[in-house]
């Protein structure tokens, strides 16, 4: 294969894995965006995983198991979302018990399905006359999943919302200064907690897409650390959407070069560079105060609201 095709090759294989991270990507942006600092993301990831993948076994309907998958990460976030939120729950440790309880509770619900392949599929798309374009067309619009796209049209959607519209001001309003929202007639707890569900679906959805499309089946602990990568993905693509396709993207290239490069290098070197990263960028980010600011963390994030604290 030459250097072209190979190049090419490892971009396309990079939108397909990096479709899930993408997802789980968008969701926590939000929920950080909103102030609220969400790291039961594998917890969430591998229910959407479990639920997708038993759904679209039964039923044969992979649109339901994807919805489905969908709506186990919303059910979970809203665990998260009441007793941070409501409660006022440490985020930090509350995130870390959701994470166990979704590897715990897939791992004993999973128990028996595990090496039984899906026969149903998303459909595949090639598209026409854009397929043509040189580099490009092979790359995005050649036996791409139909998902891949959706991934894209949520970047697209949810940075319009965030950025160019009244209900973007109010959720990065409430990120930033929940009293001074309070003050204003914003309901913080309202914003919160939808923001936090969105990050449950888009997780239960990137979950859910790696059962159903990527890997056909279930295995226990098919998400392998992809919801701690989603953390640092936030941070990397400083709360922006269209940053995290890029980000995405990139390390979804990191996951598939671990295979290709087989030959020539270890590929233990480049299959930890995603969770070296995801060590490095928190640390980065807990270094300074004005660093965070200047890379655009919301300054309520994990800190929960109370109206009569102010």
């Amino acid at each position: 294969m030459g250097w072209e095709l190979w190049v090419v090759e490892t971009l396309r294989r990079a939108l397909a894995y990096g479709t899930p991270l993408l997802l789980g990507t968008l969701g926590e942006i939000y929920a950080e965006r909103a102030g609220v600092l969400n790291l039961g993301v594998e917890g969430m990831m591998i229910l959407g995983a479990f639920v997708g993948f038993l759904t679209a076994f039964v039923t044969g309907n992979p649109w339901l198991g994807f919805l489905m998958g969908a709506a186990a990460g919303g059910a979970a976030s809203l665990i998260h979302a009441f007793l941070s939120i409501t409660l006022g729950v440490i985020q930090v440790v509350l995130g870390l018990a959701l994470t166990l309880f979704g590897l715990g509770l897939s791992g004993v619900l999973g128990q028996g399905w595990e090496g039984r392949p899906l026969k149903v599929s998303l459909t595949v798309l090639s598209v026409p006359y854009l397929k043509d374009i040189p580099i490009v067309g092979k790359i995005v619009f050649t036996e791409q999943n139909i998902l891949v796209y959706v991934g894209i049209g949520f970047a697209l959607l949810l940075w319009f919302l965030l950025f160019r519209t009244s209900w973007g001001i109010t959720i990065r309003s409430v990120g930033e200064n929940p009293a001074t929202a309070d003050a204003l007639g914003i309901r913080v707890s309202l914003i919160r907690y939808l923001c936090v569900i969105l990050g449950g679906i888009l997780a239960g959805m990137g979950g859910a897409y790696l059962s159903i499309v990527y890997r056909p089946s279930w295995t226990q602990g098919m998400t392998s650390g992809m919801g701690w990568i989603v953390i640092a993905l936030t941070i990397f693509s400083v709360w922006h959407p269209l940053a995290a396709l890029g980000g995405s993207y990139i390390f979804g290239s990191l996951f598939y070069l671990s295979f290709r490069l087989q030959p020539w290098l270890a590929p233990e070197l480049l299959t930890i560079m995603p969770y070296l990263f995801t060590i490095l960028a928190p640390m980065l980010l807990s270094v300074h105060k004005k660093l965070r600011r200047r890379m655009g963390a919301p300054a309520a994030l994990g800190i929960p609201y109370r109206r009569e604290e102010e």
